[in-house]
C-alpha cells in the first residue's frame, strides 16, 4: 500500500509552530505580568510596614517621621498608579494572547480533524483497491482453473473415444 500523503500537512506544521510560539509568548507573558503584582504586592507592603511602624512610634517622634513619609509619599503613591496601570496594560494583552492561542489551536484542531477524516478516507480507498485486485486474481484463477478443467474433460471424452475405438476395431478383427 502506497504511503499516505496529506497536502496540507505543511499548513498544519506551520500552524503547529505558530502556536507553540504564541503559547511561549504567553508564558512570558503571564510571568512577567506576575512579576509586576509581585512588585506591587511588595510595594504595598512596605508602604503599610512604614505607616504600621510610624503609629506604633512616640508621639514626639512621630510629627517627624510622619512629615518625612508625607514628603515621600507621593513618590511611592505614584510608583503603585503606575504598577497598576502597568498590570492592567499587560492583562490586556494577555488576554489578546490567549485569544490568539485559543484561535490557532482551533484551527489546529479543525485541520487535524480534517487529516484524520483524509487518511481514514485513504484508508478505505486503499481496501477497495486492494479488495479488487484480489477479486481479480481470484477470478482469473477460477477462469484459468476452469478452462484447465475443460481442456482435461474434452483430453478425456477423446481418450474415453480413441478407446472405445480401438476396442471396437479389436472386435471387428477378431
Amino acid at each position: 500500500m502506497r504511503r499516505f500523503v496529506w497536502r496540507l500537512q505543511r499548513v498544519l506544521d506551520i500552524k503547529s509552530k505558530q502556536e507553540q510560539i504564541k503559547t511561549q509568548e504567553l508564558y512570558a507573558m503571564t510571568e512577567k505580568l506576575a512579576q509586576t503584582r509581585g512588585e506591587l504586592i511588595s510595594q504595598q507592603r512596605i508602604l503599610r510596614d512604614v505607616l504600621e511602624s510610624i503609629a506604633n512610634e512616640n508621639p514626639k517622634d512621630r510629627l517627624s517621621s510622619q512629615e518625612f513619609f508625607l514628603s515621600h509619599s507621593a513618590a511611592t503613591d505614584e510608583r503603585i498608579k503606575q504598577l497598576r496601570k502597568s498590570i492592567e496594560e499587560q492583562e490586556v494583552k494577555q488576554k489578546e494572547k490567549i485569544a490568539e492561542v485559543l484561535k490557532l489551536r482551533r484551527f489546529k484542531e479543525s485541520l487535524e480533524r480534517l487529516k484524520e477524516q483524509a487518511k481514514k478516507r485513504y484508508i478505505e480507498e486503499q481496501d477497495k483497491i486492494e479488495q479488487k485486485q484480489l477479486d481479480e486474481t481470484a477470478t482469473m484463477g477460477f477462469n484459468r482453473e476452469s478452462r484447465q478443467s475443460a481442456e482435461d474433460a474434452e483430453a478425456e471424452v477423446k481418450y474415453v473415444k480413441s478407446t472405445e475405438i480401438t476396442v471396437s476395431l479389436q472386435e471387428n478383427q477378431k
